[in-house]
C-alpha cells in the first residue's frame, strides 16, 4: 500500500515516543492497528463488491447474447418449420386432386368405351 522503508519506521516510532509519551504510546499503538485493520477490511469489502458487480455485468451481457441466439435459431426453426408445411399442404392437395380427376389416359379409355 505505501512504500515505507524500514528506517523510516523507526522515525516514525521515535518522534510518537516522544510526542505521545511511553504511558500512552502502547494504547495509540493498538488503536492505530484496529484502525488500520478495519480500513483494510473495508477496501477489501469495496474492492469484492466491485469485482462481483463487474462479473454480474458480465454475466448479464452473456444472458443477453445467448437469449439473442436462442431467439435467432427459434425464428430459423419456425420457419423451416412453416416452408415444410406448406410444402406438406401442397403434396396433398395435388394428391387430393389427382384421386379425385381421373388421369387422362383413364379418361381417354372410358370415352372410347361408352362409344363401342
Amino acid at each position: 500500500m505505501f512504500d515505507i522503508g524500514f528506517t523510516e519506521l523507526m522515525f516514525i516510532a521515535l518522534v510518537a515516543l516522544i510526542v505521545i509519551g511511553p504511558e500512552r504510546l502502547p494504547r495509540v499503538a493498538r488503536t492505530l492497528g484496529h484502525l488500520a485493520g478495519r480500513m483494510q477490511r473495508y477496501v477489501s469489502d469495496v474492492k469484492a463488491d466491485i469485482n462481483r458487480e463487474v462479473e454480474l455485468d458480465e454475466l448479464r451481457k452473456m444472458r443477453d447474447s445467448v437469449q439473442e441466439a436462442a431467439s435467432g435459431f427459434e425464428s430459423s426453426v419456425q420457419s423451416e418449420l412453416n416452408k415444410t408445411e406448406s410444402e406438406l399442404n401442397a403434396v396433398a392437395e395435388g394428391k387430393a386432386e389427382a384421386e379425385v380427376s381421373p388421369p387422362p389416359q383413364a379418361a381417354t379409355a372410358i370415352d372410347k368405351k361408352q362409344e363401342a
